[in-house]
């Protein structure tokens, strides 16, 4: 849930965050994975793409405000941008980068092949907008796009910081994209530091944004008892306009360039896609936890069982089935019930281990060894089900087909008498001119059946039936589409010597190959989980081979090293640029540099292939297959580097450059006070943040040189978002403390953890109810809600008495009101430069805040025990009751921008 913003006069007002959360529950900490905020605001899916990288900059701040007017955190707010990720994960970004190009451009190239085509027959498509095309491989550390993203989210957090009452006590850490890691990666990394520190609240209710499936292990393996995800509720089968025509109802590949048929008397509507407000869905990790403790919970083991310790090795057990740093074995697909047959597995062999898998993020091999060798025996079974489950599926689809076509109608009558779905809400449209109508159809299916001789006789040339008619019949009575032919036969005897002789070319009798991509692929778990669990073991490390081994070739894995070198470096931005994008994106980098990728003279010309195979490897879709790209050379990628290095610009050796994470803050916040006096006295060293001053945060400050200052201008990056002349405040460089090389993070709930209530039902629930009343379900955050219910009659009542939704002119016009750009505070248009959408729709004093003594000119409680900052943690709701003023006119002194109409107009993949 979330609140809706209020419209008087056409202006709507923003929404006041620090009133309390509408679903009911108060969080403490959001944290933003920003990738799955930038990708889909910068190139949307259902929805036409923003005109410029301006207005991308507007579609992350509105997509910023809707999360956090749902989550309204009260204590920090924590957005990561991945940096450079380790060399693992680089393989896999390469791989993405090279398809995106490849597949963009055969998608241009079709389409402009569609378009000439169509116009050659008399059809009508809009004009092609000139425009370059928008390459999302720029979105990765090191490009000028990320460095201006970085600028424009430091204004943004100023702005906020400034004129919302929902910011006032918040404290914001910004990790962009020049310091190194992944997105959340940086945010597990943040939240294990603080755990291990004495001053933390182990009730904090963390959440966490993002739509990655590894997000929900990424925070069961915090152990932290309140901790939720928020995510886009994923909604198959969205509609998409045509790339061509814009209209609704068919792809590309489908256009056929037909005029618009009109809908409705004035047709306003007539190129707006449907307007529905993306919604967001909440996964509670408690719950989850609830289901695993029923579902692992062992009885009669020979150790004691630890409910901990069997997430930790559920957690592990899942990473057989895919990750983003190891391919998935061959037997174990998530969608045969992998996860559920490893669970078995685990449960039928767990007596004879001795004891857990993992501890903390290190894994018992012996251990594994066993489990991996209970897969195994059952591997063969395995394909061939898969086998039979696959024949069996194309032996249904086949009879669905030709049970559709003989039920099919002769006739479908189209335009103004077209069939509409029952429960259609528009009202029905008048018929106009109904002879001419019917006289076109009739027409229009008299010429179908002409061109199309009898269904199973097709026409040569000079209009004799061909003798091909019969063969034609067959293949349009197929199966389906040719699917490629599949040489290793998993189902056939002798699969394994296939497998490797096709996938490694090798023979499956080499024992010492073989050996060696186990080796690497027992390598690869340990350095997952430990990247789970510990953070980064190795910066270099990366599994050097396209495929996985076997389940049945995990022998001997007990005694195999699994430890990695210490003290190993990320790669500098650039030089990730160059290990993960291909040829055709290589304008984001230096002329010098690109010219390695295109230069038939360059050393490390074989790193940027053309064109390159997608194996399919048992899988339908291109999607699905395995980029057969060489791999990478650290070495003799760095060897051609140094020779171009010296023609970096001091600009360009700026963003090659590492940086960390930035602090802020504002006037209202207690740590303001100390940040801005370590200003003052231009102290160069290294200060801890006092905890008791920022609810329990531990860590180290260090001026910042770009730093947003007190009555400092912040300039916009944003042309048409004026500059914050009267800011109030303040960013420093912050560091998340540091342990020892060797130090090992617990994998345990923390002392003074509180359990959440149970929500499932109990399983003596018919024993124990003495009056026999029903489980009732708990719906949201609170047990006590009672759900509202409307019978049928209602629907159908609001059915036939609502308006139907409509859509918008336009999904990036939120139209200013006339002379908010022609005040005195806001920047005036350049000549020839059009309006852009504003980012606040409304304007609030920036003086407004009205209240009791800010907290940092209180004495902070202090109060003996083990927690000392939990009542100070707790004061600082309690004693800061934000009394929002009035919202104001736009003419008046000290305006500020706000917050958009609360409102996406988008939505995107799950």
């Amino acid at each position: 849930l979330h609140s809706q913003a209020k419209e008087c006069n056409g202006v709507k007002a923003p929404i006041d965050t620090s009133r309390p959360n509408p679903n009911e529950v108060e969080f403490d900490n959001l944290y933003l994975d920003m990738n799955g905020i930038i990708h889909p605001c910068t190139h949307p899916e259902d929805k036409p793409a923003p005109k410029n990288e301006d207005e991308m900059m507007v579609a992350i701040f509105e997509y910023i405000d809707r999360i956090f007017n749902i989550v309204r955190p009260r204590r920090l707010l924590y957005m990561a941008i991945d940096g450079v990720a380790p060399r693992a994960k680089m393989n896999q970004q390469r791989s993405r980068r090279f398809r995106a190009s490849k597949e963009g451009m055969e998608a241009a190239e079709e389409k402009q092949k569609i378009r000439q085509e169509i116009l050659s027959k008399g059809g009508i498509l809009p004009p092609e907008e000139v425009k370059e095309r928008f390459d999302s491989n720029c979105i990765t550390p090191g490009t000028e796009f990320m460095d201006n993203l970085a600028k424009c989210l430091r204004y943004y957090i100023a702005d906020r910081l400034n004129s919302d009452p929902g910011w006032k006590n918040l404290t914001v850490i910004l990790s962009d994209a020049s310091a190194p890691g992944e997105g959340e990666h940086k945010i597990m990394d943040y939240i294990r530091r603080q755990r291990a520190q004495p001053n933390h609240d182990p009730n904090t209710h963390h959440c966490l944004c993002g739509a990655d499936a590894d997000l929900i292990m990424l925070g069961l393996a915090t152990h932290e008892p309140n901790f939720t995800i928020i995510r886009e509720e994923f909604k198959p089968n969205k509609p998409k306009p045509c790339g061509l025509c814009n209209q609704m109802g068919h792809e590309v590949k489908d256009c056929q360039g037909l005029p618009r048929e009109k809908q409705g008397k004035h047709d306003q509507f007539a190129d707006s896609l449907p307007f529905a407000e993306q919604e967001f869905i909440f996964i509670r990790l408690c719950v989850l936890r609830e289901y695993l403790e029923r579902e692992l919970t062992m009885a009669s083991l020979p150790f004691t069982f630890d409910f901990e310790r069997s997430v930790d090795d559920w957690v592990f057990m899942c990473f057989f089935v895919g990750n983003d740093f190891l391919p998935h074995l061959p037997s174990l697909e998530i969608r045969e019930g992998a996860i559920d047959r490893l669970v078995n597995i685990y449960k039928n062999v767990v007596h004879k281990t001795g004891g857990y898998l993992t501890e903390s993020g290190f894994v018992n091999l012996q251990r594994v060894q066993m489990i991996m060798l209970a897969v195994g025996e059952v591997e063969d079974s395995i394909f061939k089900k898969r086998k039979d489950d696959d024949d069996n599926f194309k032996r249904r689809q086949k009879e669905k087909r030709k049970r559709m076509k003989r039920d099919q109608p002769s006739f479908i009558p189209g335009g103004q008498f077209s069939p509409q779905a029952l429960g259609n809400r528009s009202s029905p449209q008048a018929i106009s001119n109904p002879r001419q109508a019917a006289f076109e159809m009739r027409m229009h299916d008299r010429q179908n059946s002409t061109n199309s001789s009898s269904p199973n006789t097709s026409l040569n040339s000079d209009g004799s039936p061909s003798l091909a008619g019969g063969i034609k019949r067959k293949a349009d009575d197929s199966d389906s589409e040719p699917e490629p032919e599949d040489n290793i036969r998993l189902w056939e005897t002798g699969w394994k010597q296939r497998y490797y002789k096709n996938k490694f070319d090798v023979d499956a009798s080499d024992e010492k190959f073989r050996r060696k991509v186990v080796q690497s692929y027992v390598e690869g778990l340990c350095w997952v989980l430990r990247y789970y669990y510990q953070g980064c073991a190795s910066w270099n490390w990366y599994y050097p081979f396209h495929y996985a081994p076997f389940a049945s070739d995990f022998e001997g894995i007990a005694d195999m090293p699994s430890d990695f070198e210490k003290g190993s470096k990320p790669f500098k931005p650039l030089e990730q640029l160059m290990g993960v994008f291909p040829a055709a994106s290589g304008n984001f980098l230096p002329p010098t540099w690109r010219k390695l990728m295109t230069d038939p003279e360059s050393s490390i010309i074989d790193f940027y292939p053309e064109d390159f195979a997608i194996d399919l490897n048992g899988k339908k879709y291109a999607w699905q297959g395995v980029a057969l790209l060489p791999f990478v050379d650290e070495r003799r990628l760095r060897a051609a580097l140094e020779e171009v290095y010296p023609d970096l610009t001091p600009e360009e050796s700026r963003r090659n450059s590492l940086g960390g994470d930035v602090l802020f803050v504002g006037k209202h916040h207690p740590l303001c006070d100390f940040i801005v006096e370590q200003y003052k006295t231009k102290t160069t060293e290294v200060v801890d943040i006092p905890p008791e001053l920022c609810h329990g945060i531990q860590g180290k400050l260090t001026l910042n040189d770009n730093a947003v200052l007190p009555d400092q201008t912040v300039e916009s990056p944003v042309p048409m978002l004026r500059d914050l002349a009267q800011n109030s405040a303040v960013s420093i460089s912050f560091k998340d403390p540091q342990f020892d090389e060797d130090f090992v993070f617990k994998a345990v709930v923390l002392p003074g953890a509180k359990k959440p209530s149970p929500v499932l039902k109990p399983g003596d629930w018919e024993k124990t109810n003495n009056d026999g009343r029903p489980w009732r379900p708990q719906l949201g955050f609170n047990r006590d809600r009672k759900p509202v219910h409307l019978d049928q009659s209602a629907f159908r009542t609001l059915g036939h008495t609502m308006p139907r939704e409509r859509g918008m002119p336009g999904m990036y016009a939120n139209a200013v009101p006339l002379g908010t750009y022609g005040s005195p505070y806001a920047r005036p248009l350049l000549s020839g430069q059009q309006q852009i959408p504003k980012l606040l729709s409304n304007l609030r004093p920036q003086e407004s805040w009205r209240g009791p003594t800010p907290l940092f000119q209180q004495t902070p409680q202090r109060t003996a025990g083990a927690a000392p900052l939990l009542a100070w943690n707790r004061m600082l709701q309690s004693q800061n009751q934000y009394q929002p003023s009035q919202y104001q006119g736009l003419g008046g002194p000290m305006n500020y921008p706000q917050r958009p109409e609360d409102r996406m107009d988008r939505g995107r993949q799950v």
